[in-house]
């Protein structure tokens, strides 16, 4: 048993835009227990106190964060350089990781990192970044988003550690209402495997 324990993936979690480390713990639990008993998943809230209204309100209680600030257009970012600082002190006392899960906000950090730790600009005292599990997520410099400096080329080269893309049927950048994955996961770590078949979710939103 406590080798089986030794062998699962560590994970860390970041949660989306004005939630929680706790939010999306609920959220991630409610995964058939056939694939959760392959994971070692730890939540991380982030730095910042929630600046505005969180959709999460109603449906989950406060306190809400979020991992960094942008202006309406996302083309100036604030506190992204103190965000990662914050993520990699957090590997590092509480580590080694060996893959991140990001959702929403969470997701475009855990889709740059992989690519800003490769030229040295992010996460650098830290091992490899192996994979990464970005859930309704998007892209710094891509068609919705400007990116900050740090990560202007975090996807120039094309990264090249495994990646997985949870993409809602109806879904917009926010909101993930059906889900059909046929999800086959090799996560080449640590000799563990975990295979999900045809999992379905509906009518299940999560809040970015």
């Amino acid at each position: 048993m406590e080798n089986q324990l030794q062998n699962k993936p560590r994970i860390l979690c970041l949660h989306g835009f004005r939630t929680s480390a706790e939010i999306l713990k609920k959220l991630v639990e409610k995964w058939p227990e056939t694939v959760l008993g392959y994971l070692d998943l730890v939540f991380l809230d982030a730095p910042f106190p929630a600046q505005g209204k969180s959709g999460a309100e109603g449906l989950f209680d406060p306190p809400y964060y979020e991992w960094f600030q942008a202006n309406q257009d996302f083309t100036e970012y604030i506190n992204f350089e103190e965000c990662l600082a914050y993520i990699e002190d957090y590997m590092l006392k509480h580590g080694p990781f060996d893959g991140l899960l990001g959702f929403s906000q969470g997701a475009i950090l855990a889709a740059a990192l992989p690519g800003m730790q490769a030229q040295g600009v992010a996460l650098t005292k830290v091992p490899k970044i192996k994979f990464v599990i970005i859930i309704s997520g998007a892209k710094f410099g891509g068609s919705m988003l400007g990116s900050p400096k740090l990560a202007a080329n975090a996807f120039s080269p094309p990264i090249l550690c495994p990646s997985l893309h949870f993409i809602g049927v109806f879904s917009i950048l926010c909101t993930l209402c059906r889900w059909k994955v046929l999800f086959v996961l090799d996560l080449a770590t640590k000799g563990t495997k975990a295979f999900w078949s045809m999992f379905e979710w509906k009518n299940y939103s999560f809040y970015a």
